[in-house]
């Protein structure tokens, strides 16, 4: 059993699909769920149902989606370490198409007033492993805490984790400066589109190439067409599993948990990608990352 802590966003979701066409100035009917959402939340859950002992650290707003939140994760075997503040707690709105792909709207609320001093208190306590949401890279106000957590699992000789989250922010704030803000992490997480454009290349063996000079073990989520992992020269894939898609959201963040996981318990690679599969395919069959 590791220790595992998990640095990320505290987010409420509101995922819609629409079951008709759009009526721009009356009612559209649509299927909605409201429930805990965030990226880093759900690879902590995953990673807890490998039995490691998990502890989520994130800032809050004192009302009722940061208690669905931290019920979910308390639910799912994960400590939860909220920093209560001055603001709401963060909420996407989910927009769900009928492939089951998605576009979000999000307002992060809360997350943005993180402070470096609860998040370095939290880390004084032991812990074998830390993964960092890429969403902390990705704003302005996090990413000097993100850096600082990085820096302090290195110091202890921890291993880390990253995950690259969203391609829009990242395209904002270059590619250059992710980089070295994540620099020193031993595991990188991404999905296709999100390593191209990290690597700024055209072509995912090229990105692979470039990423691993980077990071020891990156770890590529490719949609229906399964999902990669390269270690040096080392490449492993697999296959996704074959199921019904109806909303993609969480998919991707199930599959880094159970990977990493699987990989915390000396699971091998390709066992350990065949994990993160069976996990996104349990997600896309609903609504909502849970």
């Amino acid at each position: 059993m590791s220790r595992v802590v998990i640095l990320g966003d505290v987010m409420l979701d509101v995922v819609v699909r629409q079951l008709a066409p759009l009526a721009p100035t009356s009612d559209t009917p649509s299927s909605i769920r409201v429930g805990r959402g965030g990226s880093a939340a759900s690879v902590a859950i995953a990673v807890a149902r490998d039995a490691h002992r998990v502890r989520f650290i994130g800032a809050a707003g004192s009302d009722d989606a940061a208690r669905i939140v931290r019920s979910a994760l308390e639910d799912g075997g994960v400590e939860a370490r909220f920093q209560i503040v001055d603001a709401s707690t963060g909420t996407v709105v989910s927009m769900v198409n009928e492939d089951g792909q998605r576009a979000m709207l999000t307002d992060r609320g809360a997350n943005s007033r993180l402070s470096a001093e609860f998040v370095l208190e939290s880390l004084g306590e032991a812990f074998d492993h830390l993964h960092v949401s890429g969403y902390l890279f990705l704003d302005d106000a996090t990413r000097s805490i993100a850096r600082a957590a990085l820096e302090h699992a290195r110091m202890k000789g921890r291993s880390v984790s990253v995950d690259v989250c969203s391609v829009a922010p990242l395209l904002g704030i270059t590619s250059e400066v992710f980089l070295e803000a994540a620099a020193g992490a031993t595991h990188l997480f991404a999905n296709e589109e999100e390593a191209l454009a990290l690597a700024a290349r055209t072509s995912l063996e090229s990105a692979v190439e470039v990423l691993s000079e980077r990071f020891d073990e990156v770890v590529i989520t490719r949609g229906p067409r399964g999902a990669l992992v390269a270690r040096g020269t080392e490449r492993r894939e697999v296959a996704a599993q074959s199921v019904h898609v109806l909303d993609t959201t969480g998919a991707g963040d199930a599959a880094t948990g159970a990977y990493l996981g699987a990989r915390l318990n000396a699971q091998g690679m390709t066992a350990a990608l065949g994990s993160a599969m069976a996990a996104a395919a349990r997600v896309v069959g609903d609504l909502g990352a849970s």
